[in-house]
């Protein structure tokens, strides 16, 4: 296939002495830029986009060490990380990939850039002791067939109520019991029913942040922008629907991650579009995210049909959830706002979607890449 130039990033500009290590290329090989827009990117894509997600936080950690005075007590955590690098790559990895560490940098910069003196307190606690220092040490662990899924269940956490809903404080020992059979259910159902999304998700997923439910008792589920590696939700009714919510943020983050290295659309616009589920028009970036998740939930019941027995819900669910997204799908591709990239990832969707109304149980057999 070929290579087009519009799938290659633009490099970033050169490391400096004071940061970590140089920046890797991220550039994306074109059939797994397909498979991504698939929802088929398994483990390789996630390697792809991690690796990008530590260079954007390499870069912001770069940007607040030179917008900030030498005594606002970021210099000696800075210092304190890239020792890190160079004596425990492991430890240094999983501490850049604390999935709230883009949020808070972030929002420092921009406080920094106002004026301001942030508070960072966080971040040497981080620095000093790992995501377990702000997030607490309470792991879920699910295995099946030999395929592992941790995740911390981070009930205490700073910034996460940038998911849009509210947190759930400390869980007692009884909701994390119950979190933790939830989580041995579901990964029960990816693993033997949507092994090509289990990988993905174990590759990615660090981090569930318990949130309360809606007002009336209705479930609840965020991944956010800034917060690779995180989703949160409130406890669902079953282990399958929390296997589809898992399998529907984990899209959002994947996503995301994508849009972090390559544009799919142009400038934000004042255009709104209708989106099939829900009352609101919507932009176009809010279209597309919601368009490729929901690609994810389609899938999910297209396979659950085929499950032996099949889930009752499965039918109905596959075909509200495949009229959606295909009329969200021919909405995106007639905005005019999609550059090269994004038409090509839309494309792609469309043609999964087409996939699953020929073939049982699957869109395509998992990529080989």
């Amino acid at each position: 296939m070929s290579d087009p130039a519009s799938l290659r990033p633009a490099g970033p500009p050169p490391d400096t002495p004071s940061a970590p290590s140089p920046l890797a290329s991220h550039d994306l090989d074109p059939d797994l830029f397909d498979a991504v827009a698939r929802a088929r990117g398994g483990a390789a894509a996630v390697a792809v986009l991690c690796r990008g997600q530590l260079g954007k936080r390499m870069l912001l950690a770069v940007a607040l060490r030179r917008a900030l005075p030498p005594d606002a007590g970021f210099e000696e955590p800075y210092r304190r990380l890239s020792e890190l690098h160079r004596e425990d790559p492991d430890r240094w990895r999983r501490t850049m990939l604390y999935p709230y560490l883009d949020e808070g940098l972030a929002r420092a910069l921009a406080e920094s850039a106002q004026g301001g003196r942030p508070d960072l307190g966080w971040f040497g606690e981080l620095v000093r002791g790992g995501p377990d220092a702000l997030s607490g040490s309470r792991v879920l662990s699910a295995e099946c067939d030999g395929v592992v899924l941790r995740v911390r269940l981070d009930d205490r956490g700073p910034f996460r109520a940038v998911h849009g809903h509210l947190p759930a404080g400390p869980q007692t020992a009884d909701e994390v019991r119950h979190w933790q059979r939830l989580l041995d259910g579901a990964w029960r159902v990816l693993v033997r029913r949507h092994p090509w999304h289990a990988r993905a998700v174990a590759a990615c997923l660090a981090t569930l942040v318990p949130l309360h439910p809606a007002p009336g008792g209705t479930s609840v589920s965020s991944a956010a922008r800034r917060a690779y590696g995180a989703v949160a939700l409130s406890p669902p009714g079953d282990p399958v629907l929390l296997a589809l919510t898992l399998v529907h943020e984990f899209l959002h983050v994947q996503l995301g991650a994508l849009l972090d290295l390559v544009p799919l659309y142009g400038p934000p616009s004042p255009a709104r579009y209708d989106a099939p589920w829900r009352p609101d028009p919507r932009p176009l970036d809010a279209l597309l995210q919601g368009t490729y998740a929901h690609l994810g939930v389609c899938d999910f019941w297209h396979t659950e049909r085929a499950a032996a027995p099949p889930d009752p819900r499965a039918e109905q669910e596959h075909t509200t959830w495949y009229g959606h997204t295909r009329d969200a799908v021919g909405t995106l591709l007639g905005s005019g706002e999609l550059l090269p990239p994004g038409r090509r990832f839309t494309e792609e969707m469309r043609r999964a979607l087409a996939r699953s109304r020929a073939v049982p149980g699957n869109l395509e057999p998992p990529p080989t890449v």
